[in-house]
This record gives C-alpha cells, structure tokens and sequence, in this order.
C-alpha cells in the first residue's frame, strides 16, 4: 500500500499541473478568437508587388487563418489611385466599423473615426496575428514601415505621384506610402509619428522592391482588419 501511494502522488501532481496549465492556456485562446485587427508577420516577399489589392486581402486572410480566426472576412488597410478608368479605393472605406482589438485584446480603435485620429496604436498593441511585437526604429531589423498607400485621413493619393506601387502590381517601378507602426522615425515630427502616412519608399530600385524596401525600415508589411 505504502508502494502505491507513493506512486499516486506524483501523479496527483502532474494532474494539477496539466489543469493548472490549460487554464493560463484558455484565457489567451479567447482573445485570440476575438482579435479583429493585426499587422501581419510577414509579407509575401516581393516588395509592393502584392498581387493588386486583392492579394494584399489574400495575405491578411491567409495569415488569420493559421492564427485561428479565418472564419472572419480580413481586408488590407490599403488605398489604390485611380487609373485606367477605374477610381480611386480609400483604405478607410474598406476596414470595416469597428472596434478592432489586437490579439490580446487591447482595442486599438473603437471605429474609423477613432482610428484616424487618437488611436491606440503602438508598437506595443500593433501585435501581429501570433501576439507578437514588430521590430521598430531602433532594432535590428526595423520593419515599421507598413505599406498604406494612404493618406494621414485613409484616402487615397489623387495626381500623377505613384503612392501605391501601381495599385500593389510592382515590384520594380513607383513607389508607396508608408506609415510607421511604432510612431517614431529619425525626427521628432508629425510624419514620423504617423502610423498610416509617414513617407514614400525609395531605394536603389525605385521604391518598391523587397530590397527598397528592406532599406528604410520595411518588410512589406500590412496592417489587416476584420470587416465583420
């Protein structure tokens, strides 16, 4: 008898443990399900060629998908200009109403109107879909850079400037606006602070390959709300 109590403790242990474990794991599956907004981990890898719009939606989606949460519709902050008779797509009028809350469930805005002017965005709650921190200015690599192609109000550009890597088919040519997620940059002023209209790439190439824009402080990255 004394053989087998000595045995049913350790494994009375474990079963605390096992328990114990699953419910620090619980809390942090439900936020995640409720995640509605992430900046994506990793681009697809050709610069601002995403494909056109659509394949910027298709990154987004494809990543909430590994993260738990495809079932909802994910779109790309992103903006077009208008071009062969086809107008002009704002950023803003794509997102959804809100809330959007990060994956650990901090709301970054209750709606767009929020969104575009005091928002919560930072490098702390601009989490990817894994719950993880962007390198910002000031890491190795920086990746603030998020391809927007946007104005400071979620409009799109309107004249002959490429701002969005012709409509995110180009990796070679134009170039694209960035905002910076950790709202810091090499001065101390509104650009540098803005998360969706900080400056145009350039590089080397023109603006809009994966190099270009490795060279300011991108990866092609993108910001991804969930529209429903």
């Amino acid at each position: 008898m004394m053989h087998s109590g000595k045995l049913a403790q350790p494994l009375g242990l474990a079963v605390a443990a096992a328990a114990l474990a699953l419910l620090a794991v619980q809390p942090a599956q439900a936020q995640s399900a409720n995640m509605s907004f992430f900046v994506t981990s990793a681009g697809p890898g050709k610069g601002g060629d995403l494909g056109g719009i659509d394949g910027g939606d298709a990154q987004c989606q494809e990543l909430a998908q590994s993260a738990g949460v495809g079932t909802k519709t994910w779109h790309a902050y992103l903006s077009t200009q208008g071009a062969d008779s086809k107008p002009a797509v704002n950023a803003r009028d794509r997102i959804g109403k809100g809330p959007w809350q990060n994956a650990k469930g901090v709301v970054i805005a209750k709606d767009v109107a929020e969104l575009h002017g005091a928002n919560n965005l930072t490098k702390q709650t601009g989490l990817s879909e894994k719950g993880e921190t962007i390198n910002g200015f000031g890491d190795t690599p920086n990746r603030h850079d998020i391809l927007t192609g946007s104005q400071p109000d979620g409009t799109a550009f309107a004249g002959p400037d490429d701002r969005t890597c012709k409509n995110w088919t180009s990796s070679t040519q134009g170039a694209a606006m960035v905002g910076h997620l950790d709202r810091r940059g090499l001065r101390d002023d509104e650009p540098s602070k803005s998360w969706n209209s900080s400056h145009p790439s350039r590089g080397p190439d023109g603006g809009c390959s994966q190099a270009d824009l490795k060279s300011t402080g991108g990866d092609g990255l993108l910001y991804c709300f969930a529209v429903n």
